[in-house]
């Protein structure tokens, strides 16, 4: 049996962190610098409570053993960023209360066998128990990336529409699939 638990990510988590985006199957897609200047330049604010992200490090256990973090989790309101609205909107409309996610498996071991899709419901689970703001998940995806979209349609995640959006690696096209999932909230 697996679970999944988040915690926030510390100070503390940057050295493992590093560790997973210098990964080739995280470099690839979020090609992000690992020096410790840049890890605290770009995950330090949002610790301190200056940027509106909950940064958080997934946590598995399976089968009853003890948790241990394979990756990490970012969630957000969209329009806490007016830069995302401004690049989303000409795709579709953004409510009020639609969030979005950033996340990777950093254990090679754990990739490609179902965890990634598994890590995402888990998710949207925390979310509904914990982010009553968020309603509705809207999650760009490159189209190059298959395993990401597959993980999120594996998920409950829908196709909402197709375009062109500024990639975060640049050497990837700018076509995206933009995914979508209501956050169901628990009774």
């Amino acid at each position: 049996m697996l679970r999944f638990d988040f915690r926030p990510l510390s100070r503390d988590d940057f050295e493992l962190l590093a560790s997973w985006l210098r990964r080739d199957h995280v470099e690839r897609w979020w090609d992000h610098d690992y020096t410790p200047e840049a890890i605290e330049q770009d995950f330090g604010p949002a610790i301190d409570g200056l940027v509106p992200s909950d940064d958080l490090v997934v946590l598995l256990t399976v089968d009853g053993g003890s948790p241990r973090p394979i990756g990490l989790v970012q969630a957000y309101l969209i329009h806490d960023f007016p830069e995302y609205i401004e690049e989303l909107s000409p795709l579709l409309p953004v409510p009020l209360e639609a969030g979005s996610i950033d996340y990777f498996i950093g254990e090679p071991e754990l990739v490609g066998r179902g965890f990634g899709s598994a890590m995402i419901a888990a998710v949207v689970d925390e979310l509904a128990r914990t982010k009553p703001e968020i309603k509705h998940l809207i999650v760009p995806v490159v189209k190059a990336n298959v395993a990401s979209w597959k993980a999120l349609t594996n998920a409950g995640f829908d196709l909402l529409v197709e375009g062109d959006l500024e990639p975060d690696n640049p050497i990837d096209d700018p076509a995206h699939l933009i995914m979508g999932r209501t956050v169901n909230r628990m009774r």
